[in-house]
């Protein structure tokens, strides 16, 4: 009995133990891992430009890099174009799986969405340092780390 007990402790430990951490409650990694990711992009040149017509893709180094880093988890880009308003509501209702727009680590929608970690820093017309990030769906942590790694080993 002693040993049924200590054999059934055991395999639900290890179970336990076997968990994926981080974990995506929506499964937001899961998802897009060779499927498509959703990008919302506000314009915010130089790191995200529209272009004039319909029809033409957004460019910038934000648009670079995911392109990038979607090509890491076989993953095809669709874009939509809007507000950083806008664009955060469709984050939040999971229509859109990443936010790009030249956002700074001081973005007031840090409560509405989870921010990188900042992947780069720059000066900003007024001096001050700009520590630029994307915006990702609160809680899909898994999905964050993943994109963080990606912009960590770039190291801009």
């Amino acid at each position: 009995m002693r040993r049924a007990i200590s054999c059934l402790a055991l395999l639900a430990t290890l179970t336990a133990c076997s968990a994926t951490i981080p974990t995506d409650p929506d499964g937001t990694l899961d998802r897009v891992t060779g499927g498509i990711l959703r990008v919302g992009v506000s314009p915010s040149p130089p790191w995200t430009d529209l272009p004039d017509g319909p029809g033409g893709e957004p460019a910038g180094t934000e648009v670079e890099l995911v392109e990038d880093f979607a090509r890491t988890i076989d993953a095809q880009v669709q874009w939509a174009a809007g507000g950083e308003e806008e664009l955060i509501g469709q984050l939040e209702r999971g229509e859109l799986d990443l936010v790009i727009g030249g956002l700074s680590a001081r973005s007031p929608w840090a409560e509405k969405a989870a921010l990188t970690y900042r992947y780069t820093e720059t000066t900003g017309p007024d001096g001050a340092k700009e520590l630029h990030v994307m915006a990702a769906p609160m809680g899909e942590n898994a999905f964050l780390v993943e994109l963080e790694g990606f912009l960590l080993e770039k190291d801009l």
